[in-house]
């Protein structure tokens, strides 16, 4: 799958503009601190930036927060059917459980990556 300049660019851009919940669950799972498994950060793929991305579970993390209740549920659907076309499966997360419940959050993805839980 091919990623543009364009959308290659847009990604150095998000990282370092990431907002409050995107920097919370980065600083649990990066360096791979989820049993060793790498996870990446706002991740270019094909015409996408993914907000996090566990290539080796191939497994799209996204962070919904509430613009994604407000109109944009035919676009992220859109987006996970092309996701989903090339293989990659889509966990949605509510921007407010990481802010709230960071644990759940973190049981929730190692549950999607077959991890034990911590």
């Amino acid at each position: 799958m091919e990623t543009t300049e364009r959308t290659r660019n847009l990604a150095k851009r998000l990282r370092r503009r990431m907002n409050e919940p995107e920097l919370r669950l980065w600083n649990r799972v990066r360096a791979n601190r989820l049993d060793g498994i790498h996870v990446r950060r706002q991740h270019p793929l094909g015409p996408y930036v993914l907000d996090f991305f566990c290539a080796r579970a191939r497994l799209a993390i996204e962070l919904d927060g509430g613009a994604h209740d407000e109109g944009r549920r035919t676009r992220d659907d859109r987006r996970d059917a092309w996701l989903a076309m090339q293989g990659v499966q889509t966990l949605r997360l509510p921007a407010s459980l990481v802010m709230d419940d960071m644990d759940a959050a973190v049981a929730a993805i190692r549950r999607r990556l077959g991890l034990p839980q911590a």
